[in-house]
C-alpha cells in the first residue's frame, strides 16, 4: 500500500477508539480526522469539504425541524393513547412497536423516541407494570421502522448523500423499502414473541423520587435587620449549600425562580429549599434565617417546582467531567437528587461523581426547565416526572398535511428530497407552527457536521487506496461463498463497527469499502450500498451504537447485557433476512 493509505487506515483506527471510547463528540472526532488527512494532502479542500455541499446534511436539518413540529403540536399523543389503552401484556406490546415502527418511517428516531418515552413510562406505572418490558422493545421498534424508507433515519441519507456523490443519483424515498420493510415486519413479530421472556423486570430511575428519595420543602424567611438581608445569594453562601437547593425567593408579589447566584435578599423575603431530611436542618442554624412552617415532599408544589429526568448522551459538555467541575446547579438551575448508571443508583457524593454517556439524572428545577434544554445537546431525553402529555393543537391538521405531502411529493419524484423537505421548513415557519428560534433550535447540529465530515473520510479512503485494499481482503476471505458470502462479509463489517461506533460514522467508514467491493466481484454497487445503510440503522446489541437505546437506558433501569440478551435474536433475524432478499429479489447468488 502506499503511504497515504497507511496513514489513512492509522487515522481511521484512532478515530473508531476515539468514538467508541466517546471522549468526544463525534463530529468533533470526525472532522479532527478530515482536517488532519487534508493537512498531510490525502485529500484536497473540494474533497474534504464536499459534504458541506452535499444535500444529505441539509435534508436532516429539515427532518429535524418537521419532527420537532410534530412534537409541539402534539400529532402523536392521539395515537399513543389509542395504543396505551387496553390490555397490557403482549397484545400492548405488538401495537406499540408495530405503530412506533410504522411513525418512525417518515419521522426521525431520536425526536420520536423523546416523545414517547414519557408517555409509554407513565403508562406503564399507572397499569402496575414494569417500563423496562416496554422501553427497549420501543426502541428498537424505531429503528427497524427508521429503514423503511429513505427519510427513516439519518443515516439512510448518510448512504443517499454518498451514493449521490460517486455515481450522481441519491437514493429514492423507496429504494431502501425491499430490504427495510421485510426487516421490519420480521424484526417487530420476533421482538413481539421474545420480549416477555428475554427482558427482566428492572427498577427504572425515576423510582428514587416516590421509594428511595427523602427530600422535602422547608421555607426559611430573611430577618429584616439580619445580616443576610442586602446580600447576595452568593455571599449570604447559600449558593453551594451541602445537599440543599434553593429553588425559589418569594418577595411580596413577585416570585423569582429560579435563583441565580446574584440575587440581593431583602428582609422579608421567603426562601423556599428542597434537599435530603438529614442536611437541611443546618438551615435552622444559620444566622439571619428563621423557619416557616415544613411540608413533606408529598406536598410539594409541583407547579412551581419539578421533578425531571435527564440522560445524558454522547455530545453533552457534561460527559467526563463531575457536576462540581461544570457548576451544575449555577449553569441549568437545577439540583441533581441521583444518579442512575447501568441500573443502579450511585452512591457517592454527587459532585465529585464524573459523568458518563448514558448517566440518568433526577433533577428538581423550575417548569421552564425542560423547554429551556430539550433542543439543546447537553441532554439526549429531558422528560417531565408526572407531567401531563401536551394536547392535540388547532395547527396538527396542518402539520400532518405537510407530513403526508412530503411523503407523497419526494416518493413520486416530483421533486427531490431536498426541495420537498426545504419547502416543509418554509411552510412551517411562516405559518407560524415554529417560530425561526425553534427550527434552529431542532436541528442537532452535531449530527449534521458528522453528516458532512463522513464524506471527506469516505474520499480518503478512496483516493489513497485503502478502500479497494480492504475490499480485496474482504473478497479473499469470503469469495469461497459466491458473491452473496462477500455481501455476508460486508453485512457482519458494518454490523461491528456499528456497535462500537454511532451509525452515521459506521455507514461513513463501511460505505467505500463496500462499494469498491461490489465493483471487484461485478456486483450492483446500490445493492451494497442499500445492505450497509440498513446494517449500519440496526443496531441493538449494545446501548451506545444507536442513539434511541442510549436514551432508554437510564429510564428503563437497564443493564448494559440486556441490550445483547434482547437483540441476539433480532439482529440474527436481520441478517437473514438482507440475505434471503439479496438472493431472490436482486438475485445476488
Amino acid at each position: 500500500m502506499h503511504w497515504h493509505a497507511w496513514f489513512t487506515l492509522a487515522v481511521t483506527l484512532v478515530s473508531l477508539y476515539m468514538l467508541a471510547r466517546e471522549t468526544y463528540a463525534p463530529a468533533n472526532i470526525m472532522l479532527g480526522a478530515v482536517i488532519t488527512l487534508l493537512l498531510v494532502r490525502v485529500i484536497t479542500p473540494a474533497q474534504a469539504f464536499a459534504g458541506f455541499g452535499n444535500s444529505a446534511p441539509i435534508t436532516v436539518a429539515a427532518l429535524y425541524i418537521l419532527a420537532r413540529a410534530v412534537d409541539k403540536v402534539g400529532l402523536m399523543q392521539p395515537v399513543l393513547a389509542a395504543l396505551l389503552h387496553g390490555t397490557k401484556g403482549r397484545g400492548s406490546l405488538a401495537r406499540l412497536t408495530a405503530s412506533s415502527a410504522a411513525a418512525s418511517a417518515f419521522l426521525n428516531n431520536t425526536p420520536l423516541i423523546a416523545m414517547m418515552i414519557p408517555s409509554v413510562t407513565d403508562w406503564a406505572e399507572r397499569t402496575r407494570q414494569s417500563p423496562s418490558r416496554y422501553l427497549m422493545p420501543l426502541s428498537y421498534a424505531v429503528i427497524l421502522g427508521g429503514v423503511v424508507t429513505m427519510i427513516g433515519t439519518s443515516t439512510n441519507l448518510v448512504v443517499s448523500g454518498l451514493l449521490d456523490a460517486k455515481t450522481g443519483q441519491p437514493m429514492g424515498m423507496f429504494e431502501i423499502t425491499p430490504f427495510g420493510l421485510p426487516v421490519a415486519i420480521i424484526g417487530i413479530l420476533v421482538l413481539t414473541l421474545t420480549a416477555s421472556r428475554l427482558l427482566p423486570e428492572r427498577r427504572p430511575a425515576r423510582t428514587d423520587i416516590s421509594h428511595e428519595a427523602r427530600e422535602f420543602s422547608v421555607s426559611m424567611r430573611v430577618l429584616e435587620d439580619g445580616p443576610l438581608a442586602d446580600r447576595t445569594v452568593e455571599e449570604a453562601g447559600l449558593r453551594n449549600l451541602q445537599g440543599v437547593f434553593l429553588v425559589e425567593v418569594e418577595r411580596e408579589s413577585e416570585t423569582i425562580a429560579p435563583v441565580a447566584s446574584t440575587t440581593v435578599l431583602r428582609g422579608g423575603d421567603r426562601l423556599c429549599f428542597v434537599g435530603r431530611v438529614d442536611q437541611v436542618v443546618d438551615l435552622h442554624a444559620m444566622r439571619g434565617l428563621e423557619s416557616y412552617e415544613q411540608a413533606q415532599l408529598a406536598a410539594f408544589d409541583t407547579a412551581r417546582h419539578t421533578f425531571f429526568e435527564v440522560v445524558v448522551g454522547a455530545t453533552s459538555p457534561l460527559v467526563g467531567k463531575t457536576l462540581k467541575e461544570v457548576e451544575f446547579r449555577a449553569r441549568y438551575q437545577a439540583a441533581v437528587l441521583a444518579i442512575h448508571r447501568a441500573g443502579h443508583r450511585i452512591n457517592a457524593k454527587l459532585g465529585d461523581v464524573e459523568i458518563r454517556v448514558g448517566d440518568t439524572l433526577l433533577l428538581l428545577a423550575d417548569p421552564g426547565f425542560r423547554a429551556r434544554w430539550r433542543d439543546r445537546t447537553d441532554f439526549l431525553l429531558v422528560s417531565q416526572l408526572g407531567g401531563s402529555a401536551p394536547g392535540i393543537t388547532r395547527k396538527a391538521w396542518f402539520v400532518a398535511a405537510v407530513l403526508i405531502a412530503v411523503v407523497v411529493v419526494a416518493g413520486s419524484g416530483v421533486l427531490p428530497m431536498l426541495e420537498v423537505s426545504l419547502l416543509a421548513t418554509v411552510a412551517l415557519v411562516g405559518f407560524g407552527v415554529l417560530t425561526a428560534t425553534e427550527a434552529r433550535n431542532a436541528v442537532d447540529l452535531d449530527v449534521i457536521l458528522m453528516v458532512a465530515a463522513s464524506f471527506g473520510l469516505g474520499a480518503a479512503m478512496e483516493e489513497s487506496g485503502l478502500a479497494g485494499t480492504l475490499a480485496r481482503g474482504l473478497i479473499g476471505t469470503f469469495q469461497g461463498w459466491g458473491t452473496l458470502g462477500v455481501l455476508f462479509g460486508v453485512i457482519l463489517a458494518t454490523s461491528l463497527v456499528t456497535e462500537i461506533v454511532t451509525n452515521n460514522a459506521a455507514a461513513a467508514l463501511v460505505f467505500p469499502i463496500a462499494y469498491a467491493t461490489a465493483v471487484k466481484v461485478g456486483a450492483d454497487p446500490r445493492v451494497f450500498a442499500l445492505v450497509v445503510a440498513t446494517m449500519a440503522s440496526t443496531s441493538f446489541l449494545t446501548p451506545i451504537g444507536y442513539q434511541t437505546n442510549t436514551m432508554v437506558y437510564g429510564p428503563g433501569g437497564y443493564r448494559f447485557g440486556d441490550f445483547a440478551r434482547l437483540g441476539a435474536p433480532i439482529t440474527l433475524s436481520v441478517v437473514v433476512v438482507i440475505l434471503l432478499m439479496a438472493r431472490f429479489w436482486f438475485g445476488i447468488t
